[in-house]
C-alpha cells in the first residue's frame, strides 16, 4: 500500500508584514520589505543585496514556461497558499500530498548579505512568523528555522530558540557569518548542539553566494547549470574534511540540488582520496568518502528522472522527493504525473521511501496523523 506523499522541499513567499512588523525595533527601518516597481512589478528589497527579488518567479507554480517572468507581479495576486496555511492546505490536496517541509524564499537571499546584525534580526523575524503559519497544522506545515551564525555561541543559541518556537530543523547558511568555515574545529560544539537539540540542518541551493562569486559564461540561461555547485562544494567539504568523521550522528539535508550526479562525484571523491590525498593535503579518514556522503547526507529533488534511475548507485534511504512549491521550477499541480512517470520501475516499498519513510523518519513526524489526514 502506498502511504501518503511529503515533499522534503517546499517554500512560503512572505508576505509584506513578515519582517517590518516582527524583527528588532532597533532594525525596523532596515528590513526586508516589499516594494512595487512599475516597470518590475512587485519586488523584495534587501539591504546588503545586489539585486531585488522578483515574487513573479517566488510564487510561479503551475504556469506554463512561456509565461514565465521576473517582471510584472502583484503580491496579493499570487498563489494564496504561498503565505495563507489554510488556503496551502487546499493546494497540498490539489497536489496529492499530506505535508512539506518548508523553507523561506526571501530567507534564501538573506544568507547571502553581508551585515550580520541585519541577518540575524532578519532571520529571526522570520522564524517568528514561520512558527504562526505553521501553527494551525503543526503535522502538515513542518517548519524549518534560520539561523546566521554570527559566532559559534551565539549560533548555538539561535539554534536553542529555534528548537523553543517547535521547528524540526534549521536552514543553514552556505557560509557561516564565523571568519572561519564549517570545516573548522572551533564548530565542533555547533554540531554537537544540532545533534543534542535534534534539528536536521540543512543548506538550500543559492545561500553560498553562488551568484556573487561563480558567475557563468555565454547566454543567461547558462546560470542555471551553477545554481548546484554551491551545494556540492559543501557536501565534500563536510566529508574531506572529516566532519562526519568527527561527528558521527551528523546528518544533513542538500536542498533542491538534484541527485543525478551523486554516483559520480562519489567516485570521483574516492578517486581524489586515493590518489592525490597526500600532495593535495586533507584529513585522514577512516572510510572512504563515498561512504560518509551515502551514511550522512540526504538529498531533494522535485524532478530528475536520473536519480530515480541511478537509485541502486546511490542509498535509497537518503533520497527525498520535493515539489518545490510555490517556485517557478514546481511540479505543483502536476507532482502526480510527475512521480507517476519517473518511479514507475520502483517497487512499492521503494517508493514508499523516497516519497515518505526517509523524510518521516528524518523529521521524526507521525505517519499515523498524516495517514489520517490523508
Amino acid at each position: 500500500m502506498l502511504k501518503p506523499i511529503i515533499s522534503a522541499d517546499s517554500h512560503v513567499c512572505e508576505p509584506p508584514d513578515c519582517y517590518v512588523d516582527r524583527i528588532d525595533p532597533a532594525f525596523r527601518d532596515r528590513a526586508p520589505r516589499l516594494v512595487h516597481d512599475a516597470r518590475r512589478g512587485d519586488i523584495y528589497l534587501i539591504e546588503g543585496s545586489k539585486t531585488p527579488i522578483p515574487v513573479a518567479l517566488v510564487a510561479a507554480a503551475g504556469k506554463p514556461p512561456e509565461e514565465l517572468s521576473p517582471k510584472g507581479a502583484v503580491f496579493e495576486k499570487l498563489h494564496r497558499g504561498s503565505w495563507d496555511p489554510h488556503a496551502r492546505i487546499t493546494d497540498q490536496r490539489r497536489d496529492g500530498i499530506v505535508a512539506e517541509i518548508i523553507y523561506p524564499s526571501i530567507g534564501m537571499e538573506l544568507c547571502n548579505i553581508p551585515d550580520l546584525d541585519l541577518k540575524q534580526a532578519s532571520m529571526e523575524a522570520y522564524n517568528r512568523w514561520l512558527a504562526e503559519f505553521c501553527a494551525p497544522y503543526p503535522h502538515r506545515l513542518i517548519g524549518l528555522g534560520q539561523c546566521a551564525i554570527k559566532s559559534v555561541e551565539s549560533g548555538i543559541r539561535e539554534l536553542e530558540a529555534i528548537k523553543a518556537l517547535g521547528f524540526k530543523g534549521v536552514m543553514l547558511p552556505g557560509l557561516p557569518g564565523t571568519p572561519e568555515d564549517y570545516n573548522h574545529d572551533s564548530f565542533a560544539d555547533f554540531f554537537d548542539a544540532l545533534v543534542d537539540l535534534e534539528l536536521v540542518p540543512s543548506f538550500h541551493i543559492l545561500t553560498s553566494g553562488e551568484g556573487l562569486r561563480q558567475g557563468f559564461r555565454g547566454s543567461k540561461i547558462n546560470s542555471f547549470m551553477s545554481i548546484v555547485r554551491g551545494n556540492q562544494d559543501l557536501m565534500s567539504m563536510f566529508v574531506f574534511d572529516g566532519i562526519f568523521m568527527r561527528h558521527p550522528k551528523l546528518r544533513i539535508v542538500s536542498a533542491e540540488a538534484d541527485g543525478g550526479w551523486v554516483p559520480h562525484f562519489m567516485y570521483r571523491m574516492d578517486h581524489a582520496y586515493k590518489r592525490h590525498r597526500h600532495w593535495m593535503k586533507g584529513r585522514e579518514l577512516e572510510r572512504l568518502p563515498s561512504e560518509y556522503f551515502r551514511e550522512h547526507v540526504y538529498f531533494t529533488f522535485q524532478d530528475d528522472f536520473t536519480a530515480f534511475h541511478f537509485k541502486d548507485h546511490l542509498n535509497l534511504e537518503r533520497i527525498l522527493w520535493a515539489n518545490d512549491y510555490p517556485h517557478s521550477d514546481s511540479t505543483w499541480p502536476w507532482s502526480q504525473d510527475v512521480i507517476a512517470a519517473q518511479t514507475a520501475h520502483l517497487s512499492e516499498a521503494e517508493k514508499n521511501s523516497v516519497l515518505h519513510d526517509n523524510v518521516a523518519g528524518l523529521y521524526g513526524l507521525d505517519s499515523a496523523a498524516l495517514s489520517a489526514a490523508a
